[in-house]
Parts: structure tokens; sequence; C-alpha cells
């Protein structure tokens, strides 16, 4: 939930002609991640979970892409989110991985 925390301040520093673009889409990818993890694991079975780890690890990618754009074409610095985001995305994939024991 941090993540999503850096995310909404990185979307505050965007221009006004994103609000309905990119701000738009990048807060619900950064919502999405803990949303889907929250929600596979009130499910009652690690399939179900795991079907929700892979939606949030898609979305933790759609994040990453929109983060560098960002940096790309704003010059806002976006790298110290992206470490962040890889750090979530590997703990998604441990998480996952764990279930299939």
């Amino acid at each position: 939930m941090d993540l999503v925390v850096d995310v909404y301040s990185i979307s505050d520093s965007l221009p006004n002609s994103e609000k309905f673009n990119l701000v738009s889409q990048l807060n619900r990818c950064a919502v999405s991640v803990p949303s889907n993890i929250a929600e596979g694991a009130g499910r009652n079975s690690k399939k179900e979970f795991q079907r929700f780890l892979n939606i949030a690890a898609g979305s933790s990618y759609e994040l990453e892409t929109q983060l560098l754009l960002i940096n790309r074409i704003y010059k806002i610095k976006t790298e110290l989110v992206v470490e962040n985001l890889k750090e979530v995305q590997k703990m998604i994939f441990a998480l996952n991985k764990s279930l299939n024991t």
C-alpha cells in the first residue's frame, strides 16, 4: 500500500492535461496491485489466490511501464518507486510460488 501512496504523489505532479488519461490509468493500476492481493487472500482456495496474484503481477508490470513513460516524457523522478515496485513484483512471485508447494 506504500507503493500506492508513492504513485499518487507522482500522479499529483503530472499536468492537468493528463488528469483523465495517464493519471487515471496510473492510479487504477497502483490500487489494483494490493486490491487483487487482498481479494485473492480472501478466497477459499490456493488456485483462486494464485489467479488474483497473477492479476496483481500484471497490474504491477503495467504500472512499471507507466512510471517509465512518466520519467521519459515529463522527466519526473520515478526510479525509486520503480525499484520499490520491482521488490513488490518479487514478493508477488515468491508468494505465488510458495502456494505451489
